[in-house]
Formats: C-alpha cells, sequence, structure tokens
C-alpha cells in the first residue's frame, strides 16, 4: 500500500483532455459529472482541493464542430477561448449539484515568475482555498505565446500542475491520464511493457522510456509527465499517475491502494 499518502489536507488534482473528452472529440459529461462528485465529497471530508483542468480545445473544437486542431496559433486561441466558456459553464452545473462553489482562474508564466502577481495568484488561492471553494485553474490558451524573450506558456498543463503545487504547498498532486501509469513502453504497442509502481529518481534512462502524446485533443504527452515528476522529486514532493477514465479512482489512491505509479523521493 501507498500508506504515505494516504492522509494529505491539501491535494492538486489535475485532469488531461483525454478524462472530458471522448476519443470521437465529444465532450465526456459522465467523466465530468463524476469528477464533481469525488472533488465534492473529498471537500466535505475537510480537504482543500484545487483543480487543474486541461480541455479547453478540445471542448472548443467539439462547440465549433471541428475534427481537427487548427494549425495556426491565433485559430487555436480562438478555439481555446470558445471552449473554455464552454468547459467552465459544464463545471459549475455539474459541480452545483452537489452544492460546491468554484471558482476559474487562468494563468500565465509570466505572472507566476513576476513577485508581486505571483504573491496576488497565491493569496487568491489561500482565500478561495480558506472559503471552500475548488479553484478550477487552466493556461489562459488565449493570450499565451512562446516566442523570442515572450514567454508566458507553460508549455503544458502536467507542468503548470506542479507548479500550483509548488505555489500552494500541495502534499499531493493526482495527475489523472488516459494511461495506468508509467510503463517500461508503450503498453498499447508492447504487450510486455512493465508499469512501474514506484519512482524514486528519475534518470536518463527513465527518460528514454517516455513517448510522445499520439492526442490529437491534447498537449501532453508522458514525456511532459515525467518532467512534472521530476520537478515534484526535486522539491520533496508527491505525485501519483493513475488512469482518469475512472475519477472515482481518487478515493482509491487515498485510501493508499497501489494504483498508478507513486513519484516519492527515498526518505520515506
Amino acid at each position: 500500500m501507498y500508506k504515505e499518502i494516504t492522509d494529505p489536507k491539501r491535494i492538486v488534482i489535475k485532469v488531461g483532455t483525454t478524462t472530458l473528452i471522448y476519443p470521437n472529440g465529444n465532450i465526456n459529461l459522465a467523466s465530468i459529472d463524476e469528477l464533481a462528485f469525488v472533488l465534492t465529497d473529498l471537500q466535505n471530508r475537510g480537504k482543500e482541493v484545487i483543480l487543474v483542468s486541461s480541455g479547453a480545445i478540445g471542448v472548443g473544437l467539439n462547440q465549433l464542430q471541428l475534427n481537427q486542431r487548427p494549425f495556426s496559433i491565433p485559430q487555436q486561441q480562438a478555439v481555446a477561448a470558445v471552449g473554455q466558456a464552454e468547459l467552465m459553464d459544464i463545471y459549475n452545473q455539474r459541480f452545483q449539484v452537489y452544492s460546491q462553489q468554484t471558482a476559474q482562474i487562468l494563468l500565465t508564466r509570466d505572472i507566476i515568475e513576476f513577485p508581486e502577481s505571483r504573491n496576488n495568484v497565491i493569496n487568491t488561492l489561500e482565500e478561495l482555498l480558506a472559503m471552500g471553494i475548488i479553484p478550477i485553474i487552466n493556461e489562459n490558451d488565449t493570450v499565451a505565446v512562446d516566442e523570442l524573450d515572450h514567454l508566458t506558456k507553460f508549455g503544458d498543463n502536467d507542468r503548470l500542475s506542479t507548479i500550483v503545487s509548488e505555489l500552494t504547498r500541495a502534499e499531493l498532486l493526482i495527475m489523472l491520464s488516459d494511461i495506468d501509469g508509467f510503463y517500461s513502453d508503450n503498453p498499447l504497442k508492447n504487450k510486455q511493457a512493465k508499469l512501474h509502481r514506484r519512482i524514486t529518481k528519475i534518470d536518463d534512462e527513465l527518460m528514454k522510456q517516455a513517448g510522445a502524446s499520439n492526442n490529437q485533443f491534447g498537449t501532453g504527452g508522458m514525456s511532459s509527465k515525467l518532467k512534472a515528476a521530476k520537478r515534484v522529486l526535486d522539491v520533496n514532493g508527491s505525485m501519483v499517475l493513475a488512469n482518469g477514465k475512472r475519477p472515482k479512482i481518487i478515493f482509491d489512491i487515498l485510501k493508499g491502494a497501489e494504483v498508478g505509479t507513486l513519484f516519492k523521493g527515498e526518505s520515506f
């Protein structure tokens, strides 16, 4: 059992696009509803919960009835603007069913790196948590760019979730993806691939085992998740990578069940 992560007070949960969008591009309302139920129940237990959510472009593609992600940055940002509004509408609707208040926070990298605005973000998050409100965080895709010396992008929400964990001093980061954990190879192509249950250190050999993302609706792959996990380990944090197909898996994780991959240093 993962006994060392069974009683965290403050938890950051990151959901990928594949948890929110079906492979055919339609919105997975059942998954979003289950996620709202789980996070509200954790809040009712006295936990402090922060949700980092991908999915703006995926939802935008669905709303605009587009079957593939646009190539140009302005088009992607326009799709994200449509999708972010719709995604928050869905979240608000589903959380309200369980009488849970949420709040939206959109971030860019420059805001985090500028000391005064960084403190403002921390203060806002702390106040929301103190009020029993679940913050829902996403990168501000409509204005974020990554050009020359004007860097505003985090790169992906995997990295963003680790930064949020650091800012809020969360005790646990749960990253929900479309795979059961971190494997020695792509399990969809190699049936002999082995699931790593615990990882205490990330080296070059592990990085070689991470593949690229094949999902047209999202941006993160196993490589980005491994880089995120390394950042967590570097600050002596804890992270679990698990399959988000069934959001109630969060309950199993917090019971100490050995599901997914636990990233935690050897100090435990």
